[in-house]
């Protein structure tokens, strides 16, 4: 699953968190495979802008899911501390840890700027990939330069996109490719066939033997009943419109009612094409006629119920696996 760390209104940033955290602590229970946050910066409603740390928090609460990166904005940052800060990861959780990258700056103008980036970093986003992945393997590109943790950590990369230079990029370079069609469906079924076709088993950065690995992305919201999945659908469309296009302006309930037949509304819409909604056997048809669809031989589950137990009803309903018979419903861990 992808968690987006988002904030209500009626929350402190701490309190997101925890509720991401009690989130991540279901999805571990129900045998989810991995849970992912992403880089943003200047977002109120957003607490995964320190993605590592907030990585580092998940992980230490959790006992057996993969918690990673979807992803880190590599052109932010420079390669080295990158592999410094997933290595530490990999080191203190072997073998949970994933690093996906993207080149977007995860931000508006200012605050990119603000980062200290002109706007010509993502230009060598090809190269920096090369050079983190020599350190986190123990081959640096940079002679004499090692990173400690990170050396031999092997903690394996992913490359995020929304177009086709993503699926390009991760064919050119043997790895997985992770398609963010939750926000941008597009191109989600041009770029799957663009990375199968074009990949580069023989010169892989994964190794020998590295085959594609295509992860899509889908917003699920499960229910007991299609009107409960419906009602949790529009609030989170709404919620959508809102954030879109309320940016420099209040929005009333009315006024967000209004704008979903409106041109702009449509277009935010449009943003989450690739949902299902319903019971758990509606969404399970849909996911496996997605998967089928595009070829992926995984998904990214978003979470896009609003509310905090919908959220942790559709992932139980959608659980590849079911809790033991003594376990609680909502796990209860002790916070390190």
């Amino acid at each position: 699953m992808l968690d987006l760390a988002k904030v209500t209104d009626e929350e402190t940033i701490g309190e997101g968190i925890a509720r991401s955290l009690r989130l991540a602590q279901t999805a571990d229970s129900r045998g989810y495979t991995r849970i992912w946050f992403a880089e943003h910066h200047n977002m109120p409603h957003v607490a995964s802008s320190a993605t590592s740390l907030l990585i580092q928090h998940i992980a230490a609460n959790t006992r057996s899911v993969r918690v990673g990166a979807g992803g880190i904005m590599l052109p932010n940052h420079s390669p080295l501390v990158i592999a410094e800060q997933f290595g530490t990861l990999a080191e203190l959780y072997p073998d949970r840890i994933d690093l996906g990258l993207g080149r977007a700056p995860g931000t508006d103008g200012a605050t990119m700027h603000a980062l200290r980036r002109d706007g010509t970093e993502s230009d060598r986003f090809s190269s920096d990939v090369v050079e983190l992945s020599g350190y986190l393997t123990g081959r640096s590109r940079v002679k004499g330069v090692n990173a400690y943790p990170g050396w031999r950590t092997d903690v394996p990369l992913w490359i995020l996109g929304s177009s086709l230079y993503g699926a390009q990029l991760a064919a050119q370079l043997g790895l997985p490719y992770a398609f963010a069609s939750h926000f941008a469906p597009q191109m989600l079924d041009q770029a799957a066939q663009t990375y199968r076709q074009n990949f580069d088993a023989a010169h892989s950065l994964a190794g020998p033997g590295a085959e594609p690995h295509f992860m899509a992305a889908a917003n699920v919201i499960a229910a007991d009943t299609e009107q409960e999945a419906a009602d949790q659908l529009r609030a989170a469309q709404n919620g959508w419109i809102k954030a879109m296009l309320g940016r420099n302006r209040e929005l009333t309930a009315q006024d967000v009612e209004a704008l979903r037949d409106h041109p702009a509304g449509q277009q935010v819409l449009g943003m989450l094409k690739e949902t299902a909604a319903g019971t758990r056997d509606d969404v399970v048809a849909w996911l496996d006629a997605f998967g089928d669809r595009v070829e992926a031989d995984e998904l990214m589950l978003v979470n896009l119920a609003p509310e905090e137990d919908a959220q942790h009803r559709t992932l139980d309903l959608l659980a590849p696996s079911e809790p033991a018979p003594d376990q609680p419903e909502t796990p209860t861990y002790s916070v390190a």
